[in-house]
């Protein structure tokens, strides 16, 4: 049996914030507001694995009213998510990504990102990036968004 998810996040970019994507500190002058690291890759692809799992989205297991969770590593929430895969005895298959983002360019962390959550997830995870063109919020520089599919199976 397969069970694909699909996930979206997207934050707005903001001065005197780190900049974190997939785990990695990306040197940029701007970072992306949220209640925690606000890691759009990380929280796409947790949205997607909790989707395909059926077990809702983020927003219910690490609401951003609890402070527990207040400016948290995301990759240690996706740790949590992978707990909830393995108790729903499913496996992760692969994870398929996209960034979109104007800038600042992406190309020297993928590696990195893919690792990092690779990791934790231990299955294959793509990372790409995108532009806009320099159409819409994305491509004016206002925020960054992410998708990511994930491919289940039941052990």
């Amino acid at each position: 049996m397969f069970k694909i998810g699909f996930g979206y996040d997207v934050h707005c970019l903001v001065p005197e914030r780190k900049l974190i994507l997939g785990g990695v500190a990306i040197d940029y002058h701007l970072g992306l507001a949220g209640h925690s690291d606000a890691d759009v890759l990380t929280h796409a692809v947790m949205d997607a694995l909790l989707g395909a799992a059926g077990q809702g989205d983020i927003g219910q297991h690490f609401p951003d009213s609890d402070q527990k969770y207040k400016d948290v590593n995301s990759l240690l929430l996706l740790d949590q998510v992978m707990h909830i895969i393995k108790q729903s005895k499913l496996k992760v298959s692969n994870v398929d990504t996209v960034i979109v983002a104007q800038h600042p360019k992406l190309a020297p962390y993928r590696h990195q990102m893919e690792t990092n959550l690779a990791q934790i997830i231990q299955a294959p995870v793509n990372v790409k990036a995108t532009t806009t063109e320099g159409l819409g919020f994305t491509g004016r520089g206002e925020g960054i968004a992410a998708y990511a599919t994930v491919l289940l199976y039941a052990e």
